[in-house]
């Protein structure tokens, strides 16, 4: 594991009827992150009809990268996002910024941070 990597994992809970739109918009998501973030490196999304929800994994460089994702495309996304589902909990992993961590508080992702403990990467 890269030293200043963080992973986001989280879920958004779709209102009735609105896990197709749902997952169609973090389509977009995931197209602008691949063409306009570097530093994100990985985002896979997967989708539980017997949940209607969606699971999210998000890879970062470093807390920059983070910080420009929750900024910019996270942003432009978010209130649409809010209109068709409830967010949380979102558990980022690795070491954040405590800047960060008001971030997320302010946009009430019910967010729960947990530094990296042990591991390896093949």
């Amino acid at each position: 594991m890269k030293a200043n990597h963080i992973t986001v994992i989280y879920k958004w809970t779709a209102n009735p009827g609105k896990l197709d739109e749902l997952a169609a918009i973090y389509q977009q998501v995931t197209d602008e992150m691949q063409a306009n973030e570097p530093g994100a490196e990985a985002v896979h999304c997967y989708v539980s009809a017997n949940d209607n929800a969606l699971y999210v994994r998000d890879e970062f460089r470093d807390a920059q990268a983070m910080g420009f994702h929750l900024s910019q495309t996270a942003a432009r996304h978010f209130p649409q996002l809010l209109a068709i589902a409830r967010p949380g909990p979102f558990f980022f992993l690795g070491e954040v910024p405590e800047e960060l961590k008001q971030a997320t508080e302010q946009m009430q992702l019910g967010g729960e941070f947990a530094s990296h403990a042990s591991g390896f990467d093949r």
